[in-house]
């Protein structure tokens, strides 16, 4: 069952009681990192394998987003700052426990490539946030999967 989250702004990612934190380089520059991110929503779903579904919603600052699992959120997008920063709050989620989630990309240049910084920045009930930090390799290890397929596709 779908239930509203806390509206939280950006501040939210220094300031989560559980914040996650992962970092990946990738070849492209971030002025294209960020186009990937913030235009192609819809493109989402070939390089970032749990998304099954990305698509922008209204008038392009909301988006429905569906997990593998049944995951299902509708997120208002708090950031979008070219070629630094994308970062969006979960509003509506069927995950149970979660009271707020945000979670931001920040892009920064190194050589001629980006480093890529992910912040999963989230509150819950006790035992939804034990299991959201039991849950950082495998959040870890889908980040550095989708950013290296990210990086292949824009490569080519």
């Amino acid at each position: 069952m779908a239930h509203q989250l806390r509206a939280v702004g950006l501040e939210f990612v220094d300031s989560a009681p559980v914040r996650l934190v992962f970092a990946r380089e990738m070849s492209a520059p971030p002025e294209q990192v960020f186009h990937a991110l913030v235009d192609d929503v819809p493109g989402w779903t070939e390089w970032f394998a749990a998304v099954t579904l990305a698509r922008p919603t209204g008038d392009g600052t909301t988006r429905e987003i569906r997990l593998r699992g049944g995951g299902r959120f509708q997120e208002t997008i708090i950031a979008a700052k070219e070629p630094e920063v994308y970062a969006y709050r979960v509003d509506v989620a069927n995950v149970p426990g979660v009271r707020a989630l945000v979670e931001e990309w920040r892009l920064t240049p190194s050589g001629a490539g980006t480093r890529v910084r992910w912040t999963f920045a989230t509150d819950g009930t006790a035992a939804f946030r034990a299991v959201a930090r039991l849950a950082t390799p495998g959040l870890g290890r889908a980040f550095r999967d989708a950013v290296g397929a990210l990086d292949r596709r824009l490569a080519s």
